[in-house]
């Protein structure tokens, strides 16, 4: 399908460059902001703040449309032995200003970091959707069952008094909803093939993009990354056929997305 998507890329800063944004006007947010002090960034990292966090938070609010959702993808870097919490104290913001948590999921890296000296292999990152009310898309993506009921085989759950109920989910289905845990892969030439996106620090896997963007949006919506890096939300919206506005402060990481989102 040849794409018909308008394509909006803006260079600066991204609490001003939102403000350009119209209110109400963004069905879908992919993006990942800067995970406390783990990368540099090209020296931009300086001027990330829990200010600018609260801030991105609470216009992320006011431009998406009712019923639209934010993909937020963080981190915790660990400082003198302890983990920052930032992940969970953005996630109660968001909750502040007005968001939803629809789910807490969690993006699993199949690739390790060197050992750690006193606690096991750290392999995942949160993802936490936000949805301003109720979600007004879902197209969920389906997976192979792995242990198949048959339609005669009773399933229960449990209710707070402790008594149980028979549920007939998706029983004798060859294929269910996915688990909202996503083992991806990643690293060089499997987070993307495209050889020139390494160039950022911390790209973003193709896949992640792909399923939260057919997952949380339709054809011809709006889908905005205001921490674009190299491009690759905007790589999967332009190829999906969905309208993108793209943000990024630093001027190599612009160019490295201007030129794979025009060439997508």
């Amino acid at each position: 399908m040849s794409s018909t998507s308008s394509i909006k890329l803006l260079k600066g800063d991204c609490l001003e460059m939102l403000r350009t944004v119209p209110h109400n006007s963004v069905d879908l947010t992919v993006t990942s902001p800067p995970y406390d002090n783990l990368r540099d960034y090209n020296g931009n990292n300086s001027s990330w703040s829990e200010e600018v966090w609260r801030g991105v938070l609470e216009k992320l609010y006011i431009k998406t449309k009712e019923g639209g959702v934010v993909v937020w993808v963080v981190g915790d870097a660990t400082v003198k032995g302890s983990e920052t919490g930032t992940s969970f104290k953005q996630a109660l913001y968001a909750m502040e200003c007005g968001f939803r948590l629809h789910d807490t999921m969690i993006y699993q890296k199949n690739s390790y970091p060197f050992p750690p000296s006193n606690r096991y292999y750290q392999q995942f990152e949160y993802m936490f959707i936000f949805s301003k009310g109720n979600p007004s898309t879902f197209n969920g993506i389906r997976q192979d069952t792995k242990w198949k009921k048959k339609t005669s085989q009773v399933s229960t759950t449990r209710h707070s008094d402790g008594s149980t109920k028979a549920m007939k989910y998706e029983k004798g289905k060859e294929t269910r909803l996915m688990d909202n845990v996503w083992p991806i892969d990643t690293g060089y030439m499997r987070s993307t093939k495209c050889k020139e996106a390494y160039k950022h620090s911390a790209i973003f896997p193709e896949e992640l993009a792909f399923n939260h963007i057919k997952s949380w949006s339709n054809e011809g919506d709006t889908v905005l990354d205001c921490f674009m890096g190299s491009g690759t939300t905007g790589v999967a919206a332009k190829s999906l056929n969905r309208d993108f506005i793209g943000i990024e402060l630093d001027e190599e990481y612009f160019k490295i997305a201007e030129e794979r989102i025009t060439n997508a």
